[in-house]
């Protein structure tokens, strides 16, 4: 676990250095910038102590009853040191200026990368991972790097660079005291490491525990419905105190942890400072080292202390930002969907059909469809039923190459849809969800995300099919009827016929209706049927319905047990071999014919 969570920092780093990359030169400014700020702060103690030196060796110097002061050399260390602080004040804020716009610039990018990243990711990611906690990704994580960058990124340049600068100087005013001064080094050092040790596999947690809180949270919103219905108000609520005490008790854990670091450090300073301020003394006393040397002297040691102390101060952002890159570079790491062929080939129109040849899937080790053959041909509405988790959504996943068949191959016009560019492939099908899909916008932009170059009289005459159109018009807006971002403004049944004007407006080859008709009552689905006739003349469609009202008129009709076909065959042939779609049949009609 050990060497996995090396290479997971080290692939983070690597990583990210590439997105800084593009924007070496606003960093290089930014570190040339702190380098004249960092030198021009080293340089004040020294004129610090030359005022005071030059004010003793007066006051020393000066006859009895007549202290004489060298005011002008006093006003011109002055007007140095003033000198000094605005370089320094000046080079901070080009610093901060160039630092800023790379970073954002980088996060910018790396907000890109995921984002891209996530459109190549095969389905089965999305099957295995939380909305929330992919959302949390994209956002939390990714502002928290972009936070710690910003603030820690010119503090630790900085913080090294007035490390390196303060022990030159203090090696130049007495070796000795510089030795005892640079243990302060290796001490902070020391602790920073061992605390370090413990505090970063709990910050790992913590944003993985904020992960879960937040897929919590997009579930709760998203059901909250249901939760009214089933009064799983408390559950959820308690759910919910788990889950955020948990992310408080990892939370608590690494900044508590992460925090014992400053006054461990301040305690070595300070020892140090203690030890210094006795021998400096008694090396002035004695002649051998200036009064204003050890001011500027016991001034280092604070600028030697104040890096340390900034980093410590700063490592729990480090390490969350850490714990943040590792759960970034996990999604742009992520096996991508298989690579395109070459050279693809490419079906314009569909003029044979579709055929299952000898497929075999699982989506794990084992395959729970074994050997699944069938041919249907152009024009052909293709039914398929079957208990739940029988295999009939993965049948269509399948097809739209959602996945993958682990043997055998599925064919349009006899071209292996693996041969074929996704793109391509999926601009051939129209498809209608059990579960809807609307976006916040109007009622006309939903419909024409099916065809975005549609004209507006094609939107209406889709509309007109899916039987949607006189709906629309008693909306107070009509077509430019605002649907809000949970489209809760319009029933159920609405949307689900709103989906299949879209996917009307599409015109596809092929129409997949999965459990498309679900929401729509009995008056409007035996219009949507009469809809759907027309719709589907002269075009393969696959039907996935529970409802067996809906497929009595199928050309085909394949019933799925455990990803096999127990049966196929039109409406009336599977009624007289009296097998199990006859069952499933009566089964569902028994109180209707009743």
């Amino acid at each position: 676990m050990n060497k996995n969570k090396k290479i997971n920092v080290k692939r983070s780093i690597q990583g990210f250095v590439s997105f800084l990359a593009p924007y070496k030169w606003g960093f290089i400014g930014a570190i040339l910038m702190g380098v004249v700020a960092v030198f021009t702060m080293t340089m004040a103690p020294t004129f610090e102590g030359r005022i005071t030196t030059s004010i003793a060796n007066d006051v020393v110097n000066s006859p009895k009853g007549n202290i004489v002061i060298d005011f002008e050399n006093i006003l011109r260390l002055i007007v140095i040191l003033l000198g000094i602080y605005l370089i320094k004040t000046i080079s901070q804020m080009f610093a901060t200026i160039w630092l800023t716009n790379a970073i954002q610039h980088a996060m910018r990018d790396l907000r890109n990368a995921v984002l891209r990243k996530i459109r190549r990711l095969p389905v089965r990611y999305f099957d295995s991972h939380h909305v929330g906690d992919i959302l949390s990704r994209i956002t939390n994580d990714i502002d928290t790097v972009s936070i710690a960058m910003q603030q820690s990124f010119i503090n630790v340049v900085t913080g090294v660079l007035t490390l390196l600068f303060a022990i030159v100087m203090m090696f130049g005013i007495h070796a000795v005291m510089a030795c005892i001064a640079f243990m302060i080094i290796p001490l902070s050092l020391l602790v920073t490491q061992t605390i370090v040790r413990y505090s970063q596999k709990r910050f790992k947690a913590q944003q993985e525990a904020l992960g879960n809180l937040n897929g919590a949270i997009t579930e709760m919103y998203g059901g909250y419905h249901e939760i009214l219905l089933y009064n799983k108000q408390q559950e959820s609520i308690e759910k919910f105190k788990e889950l955020n005490d948990t992310l408080r008790e990892n939370g608590f854990k690494a900044q508590f942890i992460s925090s014992i670091i400053g006054p461990l450090n301040a305690l070595v300073t300070y020892l140090t400072i203690c030890v210094l301020a006795i021998y400096g003394t008694l090396k002035v006393l004695q002649g051998g080292l200036q009064i204003g040397d050890l001011q500027a002297f016991i001034r280092y040691v604070w600028q030697v202390n104040d890096p340390l102390s900034q980093i410590s101060a700063l490592s729990s952002q480090i390490q969350a930002a850490a714990a943040a890159m590792t759960r970034i570079m996990e999604v742009l790491d992520e096996e991508e969907e298989p690579a395109e062929k070459s050279l693809p080939l490419k079906v314009e129109n569909v003029e044979e059909g579709v055929r299952f040849e000898h497929v075999a899937f699982g989506y794990g080790e084992e395959n729970f469809i074994h050997d699944f053959n069938v041919d249907v041909k152009r024009g052909q509405m293709v039914a398929i039923v079957g208990p739940t988790g029988a295999g009939k959504t993965t049948l269509i996943n399948l097809l739209l190459r959602f996945y993958d068949v682990n043997k055998g191959r599925i064919t349009i016009d006899g071209v292996d849809i693996r041969d074929m560019k996704r793109g391509d492939l999926r601009d051939l099908f129209g498809m209608v969800l059990q579960d809807t899909w609307l976006f916040s916008g109007t009622i006309y932009d939903n419909i024409r995300y099916g065809r975005l170059d549609a004209r507006k009289d094609e939107v209406i005459e889709a509309a007109r099919m899916a039987n949607v159109h006189h709906f629309i018009k008693t909306m107070p807006n009509g077509y430019d009827s605002y649907i809000n971002e949970e489209a809760n403004n319009i029933s159920q049944g609405e949307k689900q016929l709103l989906t299949i004007a879209r996917a009307i407006l599409k015109n596809p080859e092929i129409l997949i209706l999965d459990e498309a008709t679900s929401s729509v009552d009995t008056r409007l689905e035996k219009m949507l049927q009469e809809a759907m006739k027309n719709v589907m003349k002269n075009r393969t469609s696959f039907v996935i319905a529970h409802r067996l009202s809906t497929i009595r008129s199928a050309d085909l009709i394949l019933v799925i047990q455990n990803g096999d076909i127990v049966e196929q065959g039109t409406h009336d042939e599977l009624m007289e071999r009296k097998g199990a779609y006859e069952k499933l049949y009566n089964s569902q009609f028994a109180n209707a014919s009743e």
